[in-house]
């Protein structure tokens, strides 16, 4: 770094390198569990101390009627902003604060946040506490820097990304929070790896596929109509040509990893015939024919595709089995659909980020797209904001595992990259 602002910049993040520490580790200590959405209000209030002496002002913003929210546990967000000595741009971090739970497999203490060689460990270390402590952390180092730049700086933390986002950013971006007046560059800070640059992400379409049958006694089964039958056929005719027409389907955008270059198909849940017993039931259950059962699918498409398309070529399937099977009976029942969204490569915020990527790590960023959504999602649709990536550091597949963890020395590096982001927009 040769620059002058860029030299002080790296000293200052240098200096930081144990507050990001025990920023990280303190955010990880903070159990915000989704489900079902604990602890929000408790890390809000920890950044907005934070970020109020760092002469940020803060609001905190609950997401009053949104998907999730309730009085049990209210989808708090934050939203921090601090302005220049004149006016400019607005570049605004935007991360989420819920985690998802726990599972097996553990062999240390999930929200202990312990540190071993440059390893941060804990739940939501990964995905994504390291990216928002990289980026408070730039944010801070910035502003000592360069103390009369030009624009503001928002930096926010918002609930339930990991169940869809409408607690938090589809929220704020339905209160104007992202609209290309107010904010012109968005960051993600997704453990997307410190010399990626994410594009965007696939589109997805979850539905409920219910086949419909009739109740009898099971031991004279011929009486009804088994529902579980008729979806054994749906599985049958989707192996038969749906996953297969699905694998000629491929994309030129540069998603990771390989095998999500096509479109695919989860099939989440199947449920049929009775419920489950309570674990304390030691009975049998009745002998019924099941006169219901329904299957959950998460359609995961690309931007080359028509979502019209792709819930046509499931219709079209069913229709098919409907013609073999003069009983069979169905509904669909949509649950959501995302369209997928890239962002151009010579987007502002995309050029200013590979340049700064090169900079700190001396070697070309790397462009891909996500296969599963993000928040980012929400920016476009809804904040019709296109000048939106996600970079930050971790190892995407580490998110959601076991003893997830950070690298300390990847954070640094993504907090010099994200400073230098701020120099090049807001510098005077």
């Amino acid at each position: 770094m040769t620059n002058p602002l860029e030299t002080r910049i790296a000293a200052e993040i240098a200096a930081r390198r144990e507050a990001l520490i025990a920023l990280t580790q303190d955010l990880i200590r903070i159990p915000t569990l989704n489900p079902p959405g604990r602890n929000y209000r408790a890390i809000c209030d920890y950044l907005a101390a934070r970020l109020e002496a760092a002469g940020f002002t803060v609001e905190l913003i609950r997401a009053e009627g949104a998907l999730g929210d309730s009085d049990a546990h209210p989808r708090w967000n934050l939203v921090a902003r601090t302005e220049g000595a004149q006016p400019g741009d607005c570049v605004h971090f935007n991360s989420h604060h819920d985690v998802v739970e726990v599972g097996h497999g553990w062999t240390r203490d999930p929200f202990g946040a312990e540190i071993e060689g440059d390893r941060i460990y804990g739940r939501g270390a990964c995905d994504m506490k390291g990216g928002l402590a990289a980026s408070v952390i730039a944010a801070e180092a910035f502003l000592a820097a360069c103390p009369d730049f030009a624009g503001a700086i928002e930096i926010s933390a918002t609930a339930d990304e990991e169940s869809g986002g409408f607690g938090g950013v589809a929220y704020l971006a339905e209160q104007g929070r992202f609209d290309p007046e107010r904010v012109q560059h968005v960051i993600i800070p997704e453990p997307l790896h410190k010399d990626r640059i994410c594009l965007g992400h696939r589109g997805v379409w979850w539905a409920e596929i219910e086949t419909k049958g009739r109740i009898a006694h099971g031991s004279m089964p011929f009486l009804g109509d088994c529902a579980v039958r008729h979806m054994g056929a749906v599985l049958a005719e989707m192996e038969a040509t749906l996953f297969p027409l699905l694998a000629t389907k491929r994309t030129e955008m540069p998603v990771i990893p390989e095998g999500a270059k096509q479109s695919t198909l989860n099939i989440n849940a199947i449920h049929g015939g009775a419920a489950e017993p309570d674990e304390d039931y030691t009975g049998l259950p009745a002998p019924c024919v099941p006169d219901r059962c329904s299957i959950t699918i998460d359609r995961r498409y690309l931007i080359e595709e028509d979502i019209s398309e792709v819930k046509r070529e499931v219709t079209q399937m069913l229709e098919r089995i409907k013609t073999a099977r003069p009983s069979f009976e169905y509904e669909i029942r949509d649950l959501f659909d995302v369209r997928p969204t890239m962002t151009d490569k010579e987007a502002p915020i995309v050029r200013t980020t590979a340049a700064a990527i090169e900079k700190v790590l001396g070697r070309e960023a790397a462009f891909v797209v996500s296969p599963g959504t993000y928040d980012q999602k929400h920016i476009d649709r809804i904040g019709r904001l296109k000048n939106c990536i996600a970079y930050g550091p971790g190892v995407l597949d580490l998110a959601h595992q076991p003893d997830e963890w950070i690298g300390i020395a990847d954070m640094e590096d993504s907090a010099k990259v994200m400073a230098l982001v701020l120099a090049e927009l807001l510098a005077p």
